[in-house]
């Protein structure tokens, strides 16, 4: 079995031993995500995925193709720890890297995976991997406290083989350890969080942060 801390309440969690959250409920949050992240032109046209842990071998994830701007719980499936369908809709093509990241990581109840363009743009111009620094909003990251600190953000190849790109990402946190987020190259960001409010938190930070650094270089051209 599983221990997890809760961040909200400080509690110590067996994983075996939890209930399954409400599907409906879930469900919904992740519609209001949908569309605050759409409002915020983070998930153009139908990009983009989002998924929350309902229990130790279920996830609720956007199924594959729909607006985020007009998500409805209708829009949600439910998948097993493998990312297969528990229902008759069909996942993202991306859900693979959603659950491997529950599999590696307990504590993560919730995965974002958005389009924006700034995320597009600096994984295009930036090789291996973006270190943001220096920089106050970094104190939104779990375990930072002070700006005189860095976040390396690893990007990686696009790659349509999305079992060879979530073993890719695998071997990067196998060598690394845990970190907030990742770029995939002309493609977006995936981040997460102990919650689905902590992974929010995660996706505004990054986005400004990479918005920083890109008006940061065009500040240096001569």
């Amino acid at each position: 079995m599983l221990e997890y801390t809760d961040p909200e309440y400080g509690e110590r969690s067996v994983m075996s031993a939890i209930p399954l959250k409400n599907f409906e409920d879930e469900a919904q949050a992740l519609v209001s995500v949908g569309l605050e992240a759409f409002a915020r032109g983070w998930v153009p046209a139908t990009s983009g995925n989002f998924s929350v842990r309902l229990g130790p071998n279920e996830v609720a994830i956007t199924v594959s193709g729909r607006h985020k701007g007009r998500l409805t719980i209708a829009d949600i499936m439910r998948v097993d720890g493998s990312g297969r369908a528990l229902d008759k809709k069909r996942p993202s093509a991306e859900t693979l890297l959603h659950v491997s990241l529950y599999r590696r990581f307990p504590e993560i109840q919730a995965v974002l995976h958005t389009h924006s363009v700034n995320a597009t743009v600096l994984s295009r111009l930036v090789d291996g991997k973006l270190v943001l620094e220096q920089l106050e909003v970094l104190k939104a990251f779990r375990g930072i406290d002070t700006h005189q600190a860095s976040v390396v953000v690893p990007i990686f190849a696009n790659d349509q083989d999305i079992q060879r790109l979530a073993s890719t990402v695998e071997q990067y946190l196998e060598a690394h350890g845990p970190i907030p987020g990742y770029l995939i190259a002309g493609h977006g960001l995936y981040t997460w969080g102990a919650s689905l409010n902590e992974a929010m938190r995660h996706l505004e930070a990054f986005e400004f942060l990479l918005q920083c650094e890109l008006e940061m270089r065009r500040a240096s051209r001569p």
